[in-house]
């Protein structure tokens, strides 16, 4: 019975409990951050879908790249396009990062453009994986 009423003193130590808590600080309750990061984060899950849905292992070489001004310029193995969400996920975690730093050093604006910027990339990654599915098939 008095365990019971200790338990929730102590500190929560899991991962769980640690992203609760780093996901309620004042920059995420910031409309404009919590949106972007949300949009952001699904269309990095509509590229890792689309490109799972559509490229299935193969033998030959894809076409990972291509240049108006030159056609196609880069091939290689159909797990080389999965590079591209991957490349999204980084830039989403490291500018929510570095929006989160310069939040709390009352960089508002900065913190702001960050996340903006992140949306951006996203949506220009939909396109380039939405592109080299049309060309690949």
């Amino acid at each position: 019975m008095i365990e019971d009423n200790i338990q929730p003193l102590l500190p929560q130590k899991g991962l769980k409990a640690k992203l609760k808590s780093f996901f309620s600080q004042e920059f995420f309750a910031s409309g404009l951050v919590h949106w972007v990061f949300i949009g952001s984060f699904i269309l990095n899950a509509v590229n890792w879908g689309l490109i799972a849905f559509f490229i299935r292992p193969v033998d030959f070489p894809i076409i990972l790249h291509y240049n108006v001004y030159f056609g196609v310029d880069v091939i290689g193995d159909w797990w080389q396009i999965y590079y591209l969400p991957i490349i999204g996920l980084v830039i989403l975690a490291a500018n929510t990062l570095l929006g989160y730093l310069f939040y709390q050093q009352k960089e508002r604006i900065v913190a702001h453009l960050l996340m903006l910027a992140t949306f951006i990339v996203q949506i220009a990654i939909l396109v380039a994986v939405a592109c080299l599915l049309m060309i690949n098939y």
